[in-house]
């Protein structure tokens, strides 16, 4: 932006107005002051400025508060009976398949991945069920499986890749699965909470963890008037706790239950006070994000960003400042163009056709607007 000669007096080409940017989109915020409406002749000189037109993509974009936390929430019940708990995780800790949770009496408790909670001792004679289809999956997974095929069957194939995994951890080969020797859950676990002390009895059938998965997420309220906007593979920015850095994600899922939010209506409403959003009274639905990068997320937990959705894009249009708009008086908007240097500057009001608003630019077109040309802007 280059500055001009200095203050000068406004042309008398259009006439003040009060004026409201239709053309805004959701999420974009412009006080009529943004725009800039022409001083009368004998009104006092106000210091401008130029900037250039350019070709540029712009975007406008609805901004909501969110949480960064971890998807997920699991407990871990001990099944195994002894004398002491001997070894428990640290919170934060995270515990992958075949890894040991916890050791009750110097015996590790192995984790498995599966739906289904252990609930019996398993080994060959035992009726068949969905939980040793589960073991087999696991125990091949695990590398032991070689000559093992997923059945709801306890087979000698199964009873041998049970040998072999005991053996490789240290484990009485036994070929059989007491109960409480694995505990599943439905994949990689990290502890948020250890319930019993080292050295604690076990108590068969009592939480002993609590865990959430390792997979960093946002959740965020959003407004039911804008539940149009957003579908569950979507693509959002997430701008993390400072404020600053940005990182991609893609929406998971958009509830279909809205709830009120504080001071919300309660007759089944969703509308809220004008204005509405946070505590505004208005009715919302949580959507969860997941991190394209999920090492952006770092060791946050319950840590404040925002999540930033795009409603409208425009590629390769030309733009100027917002405050280089003119209200006409017969309705409409102009720029100001300058050309030439020092003395020799001349100055034309072009009506522009207004499209996008974004941040501090605003799309433009008309036949006599080109990239390059410079147009008048307040220079503060």
């Amino acid at each position: 932006m280059t500055a001009d000669r200095g203050p000068r007096r406004s042309r008398a080409a259009a006439v003040a107005l009060p004026v409201l940017a239709a053309g805004l989109t959701a999420g974009t915020l412009l006080g009529v002051n943004a725009l800039r409406p022409p001083r009368p002749a004998d009104a006092a000189a106000t210091p401008t400025g130029t900037a250039p037109v350019i070709r540029t993509n712009l975007a406008s974009t609805v901004q909501l508060a969110g949480s960064l936390g971890y998807a997920g929430s699991y407990s871990v019940v001990n099944q195994s009976a002894g004398t002491a708990y001997a070894a428990l995780p640290a919170v934060g800790t995270i515990i992958r398949r075949g890894q040991g949770a916890y050791e009750v009496d110097g015996a590790p408790v192995t984790l498995f991945y599966g739906a289904r909670p252990e609930w019996r001792a398993l080994s060959e004679g035992v009726a068949p069920g969905p939980d040793i289809a589960q073991l087999d999956r696991n125990l091949i997974a695990l590398g032991y499986g070689t000559y093992l095929s997923v059945s709801d069957y306890f087979t000698a194939s199964t009873a041998y890749a049970v040998e072999l995994w005991q053996q490789a951890t240290g484990l009485s080969a036994t070929g059989t699965v007491p109960l409480g020797q694995i505990a599943f859950a439905p994949g990689p676990l990290r502890i948020t909470s250890v319930i019993p002390g080292l050295g604690s009895p076990p108590q068969p059938g009592s939480a002993v963890l609590t865990a959430t998965s390792p997979v960093p997420v946002v959740t965020a309220q959003l407004p039911v008037t804008q539940e149009y906007l957003v579908r569950a593979g979507n693509q959002v920015t997430v701008t993390l706790p400072d404020g600053v850095t940005t990182t991609p994600g893609v929406v998971t899922a958009v509830s279909s239950v809205a709830i009120a939010a504080p001071g919300g209506q309660q007759d089944g409403s969703t509308q809220g006070p004008p204005g509405g959003g946070p505590g505004g009274g208005q009715y919302t639905v949580a959507m969860t994000v997941r991190l394209v990068h999920p090492a952006a997320a770092g060791n946050l937990d319950q840590a404040p960003v925002s999540v930033n959705i795009v409603t409208a894009q425009a590629r390769e249009v030309l733009a100027v400042p917002v405050s280089a708009l003119v209200a006409l008086a017969g309705g409409g908007y102009a720029v100001e163009v300058t050309r030439g240097s020092g003395s020799h500057v001349t100055r034309q009001l072009v009506p522009v056709r207004t499209g996008l608003f974004s941040d501090t630019l605003v799309q433009v077109s008309g036949a006599a607007i080109t990239a390059g040309l410079e147009v008048e802007v307040p220079s503060s």
